[in-house]
């Protein structure tokens, strides 16, 4: 079931370095939340969808690029 009611008021955003300033790329990944990391497009930040990974699952995915 999806979770359509999670408060993400407390979310503390950043952009990924992988995105560039011209507009291109830009995903923002929030940290502040346990167990979950929310993604964004940074694009759409305020009125846009947010995809929620569990943590290990985002860990598991950043350590196939580190």
């Amino acid at each position: 079931m999806a979770d359509t009611e999670r408060d993400l008021s407390s979310a503390l955003w950043r952009k990924s370095s992988y995105s560039n300033g011209s507009g291109g790329d830009c995903v923002e990944v929030a940290t502040g939340l346990p167990g979950i990391v929310p993604v964004r497009d940074s694009k759409n930040a305020q009125d846009g969808p947010v995809l929620l990974f569990p943590a290990g699952a985002w860990a598991a995915f950043l350590a196939e690029f580190n």
